[in-house]
């Protein structure tokens, strides 16, 4: 979710490449069934065509930061990205089969704790910090709340009404939907759960 210039794709950190299938066919469905060319998805997310494509060729898996911005041009839920179907009954989720995405430098990363299929409202992450990591994210879709609770080490979540530093078991909520930003400003990891809900979008 770092709010620097989209980097090319790379494979996820599980290396999975179901992952990568479920991605590029999703997102071409998600920009056909809006009516969006990709020249206009490009400029929607701030996104480059030649990336996007590549995407939609099963490329690999970009970063957090470039998946975050086209989910947020198409207005869906970043899980909708990986989504393979309806899920019904029992899922266990392994934590070997974890899908597992990172930053550009790998300082940060992000474990999905629920299965992609079918479509969510709420979604729920374990985040990792890297002792000095600054994780940078871009304004959420409207109405987007996150609930934070640090399971290990200290971190300082900035928020549209300033920053917040929390300690082994405090939790913070807030509003998603402007720009915000996770730092470990210590010398071990930092690990976070993160519980995102989303309003209904325009979109699904």
């Amino acid at each position: 979710m770092t709010a620097t210039t989209p980097q090319p794709p790379q494979p996820p950190a599980d290396g999975g490449e179901a992952l990568s299938r479920s991605l590029a066919v999703n997102l071409r469905r998600f920009r056909l069934g809006q009516g969006l060319s990709v020249e206009r998805l490009a400029a929607l997310s701030g996104v480059g065509r030649a990336e996007l494509d590549a995407i939609e060729q099963g490329g690999g898996v970009p970063t957090i930061a470039l998946l975050w911005k086209v989910s947020h041009a198409l207005e869906i839920p970043f899980s909708s990205l990986f989504s393979a179907g309806p899920a019904s009954g029992t899922t266990v989720l392994r934590r070997s089969e974890s899908k597992v995405l990172a930053s550009q430098d790998g300082g940060f990363t992000s474990r999905a704790l629920f299965p992609f299929e079918g479509e969510r409202r709420v979604e729920f992450y374990e985040l990792r910090l890297a002792p000095g990591t600054v994780e940078e994210a871009e304004a959420h879709a409207a109405g987007t709340t996150e609930n934070i609770t640090v399971a290990s080490g200290s971190v300082e979540i900035v928020t549209a009404d300033g920053e917040h530093r929390l300690d082994t078991g405090d939790s913070i909520l807030f509003e998603a939907d402007a720009p915000h930003a996770y730092r470990n400003p210590g010398d071990r990891e930092a690990v976070l759960y993160l519980v995102m809900s989303y309003v209904e979008p325009l979109f699904a």
